[in-house]
């Protein structure tokens, strides 16, 4: 009987430290994976026509999406958070 409350105390522990290492590295990878949004945002936009309008909508899904597809458009497999946004009117957001 000893035993068994032991093992459950032990798996118990155990699950909370696995818990907290999960979050605590979720945290870290956060901070490795931040990119530079406004460089990244001018190359997609430097062909736009409308070009202070796509800076605008590619900041706002980059600090959303932590993710801006290659190129100056398409691409947006690479980034299906981007690709998926969607304004109030439910159109396309993301250049």
């Amino acid at each position: 009987m000893a035993n068994t409350k032991a093992t459950l105390v032990f798996t118990v522990l155990f699950l909370f430290l696995v818990s907290e290492l999960h979050v605590y590295g979720k945290g870290t990878l956060a901070a490795e994976e931040e990119i530079d949004c406004g460089s990244k945002c001018e190359y997609r936009c430097s062909k736009a026509s409308r070009h202070k309008m796509c800076i605008r909508a590619c900041n706002t899904c980059c600090e959303r999406c932590h993710c801006v597809p290659p190129g100056t458009s398409g691409n947006e497999d690479v980034c299906p958070c981007y690709a998926n946004m969607t304004t109030h009117g439910g159109k396309h957001k993301c250049p």
